[in-house]
């Protein structure tokens, strides 16, 4: 297991939120995932408006949360849009807080799974005030969607990133940072990986999904790449239809490095909550979210939890939706 230093950074004021446009959903987006025992459905058509300044303070004022929301109550799926990549980090801050303190005092532990790009830095709201201070760090499980199979101070290391970024500034107690071992090869370090999780679901820090029999992680925090892949599962590769193994590895992976370790779809859809956090023009092309005639399924497609899906979109991912 790795270990985390802990300190804490000075603390900030959060922002004041503004809204200069909106979103509205005129159709959920319909995604099928073939699963043996997974038939789920996503869709999502969206639409952004710009509105005058008059409207927007109006809608603005009407608000209680920061950006603007449109959520599908049948599905338990929202969309969430906001003006910067700045307003998205303050709300996607409280939104893991507010679930860290929800099932620590339900089950005295929160098991969180984070990815690697842009995600660390839109987390960085939580190592500064209230969170810091506020949030019940010693309840925290942390866990990684994906990870290169490189050591854990190479520039290409998921665990560097969000050390580096976020957990050597929170007293999270280092036996519960749950990293991979670099040690082995790709394929020994998913097995290691997935009898790591096997037993943290026997000794009830993980939940079990009852409907999957798949670990029911609490919160999941992925982004996603410009082709739309989630985790290490990329468009068009065989792993999109693995529904037996918790983790598996990738060793020709079409971003460099080749190796790497991943959680399977059925894991990522087993969780209680999804946020999908996505920033950047770059990070939201139009065939990564399906609309390419000539497309095939795009793993982006496939994400469609158990529980609650979450999209954080700024500005600039939203204008290519």
């Amino acid at each position: 297991m790795a270990t985390a230093a802990s300190s804490l950074t000075p603390s900030t004021s959060l922002p004041k939120p503004s809204r200069p446009f909106s979103i509205s959903i005129s159709q959920l987006p319909q995604v099928s995932l073939n699963f043996k025992k997974l038939n789920c459905s996503i869709s999502c058509a969206l639409k952004i408006s710009r509105r005058t300044a008059t409207s927007t303070a109006t809608k603005a004022s009407s608000m209680a949360s920061s950006g603007i929301t449109t959520v599908d109550q049948n599905n338990k799926k929202a969309v969430e849009v906001f003006d910067t990549e700045e307003e998205l980090a303050v709300s996607l801050a409280k939104y893991t807080a507010d679930l860290s303190d929800k099932f620590a005092k339900e089950r005295g532990s929160f098991t969180v799974v984070v990815s690697g790009g842009s995600l660390i830095k839109s987390l960085r709201k939580l190592v500064q005030a209230p969170y810091v201070d506020s949030i019940d760090w010693s309840k925290w499980h942390v866990f990684w969607v994906d990870e290169r199979v490189v050591p854990k101070d190479h520039p290409d290391s998921n665990y560097k990133l969000a050390f580096d970024g976020f957990l050597s500034k929170v007293p999270i107690p280092p036996g519960n940072v749950h990293a991979i071992n670099d040690a082995l090869s790709a394929e020994g370090a998913a097995d290691d990986y997935e009898t790591c999780l096997k037993h943290l679901v026997h000794t009830g820090v993980i939940e079990k999904s009852s409907v999957s029999g798949f670990p029911k992680f609490d919160l999941m925090l992925v982004g996603m790449g410009p082709d739309g892949h989630v985790a290490s599962l990329f468009p068009g590769h065989p792993l999109l239809k693995e529904n037996q193994k918790w983790v598996t590895h990738i060793t020709d992976s079409p971003k460099p490095p080749p190796g790497r370790i991943t959680f399977t779809f059925p894991v990522i859809n087993s969780s209680s909550y999804i946020a999908l956090v996505v920033c950047g023009a770059g990070k939201a092309s139009q065939t990564a979210l399906g609309k390419s005639q000539n497309s095939d399924v795009f793993p982006v497609q496939m994400v469609s939890p158990e529980g609650e899906l979450k999209w954080f979109l700024d500005r600039d991912a939203a204008s290519k939706l």
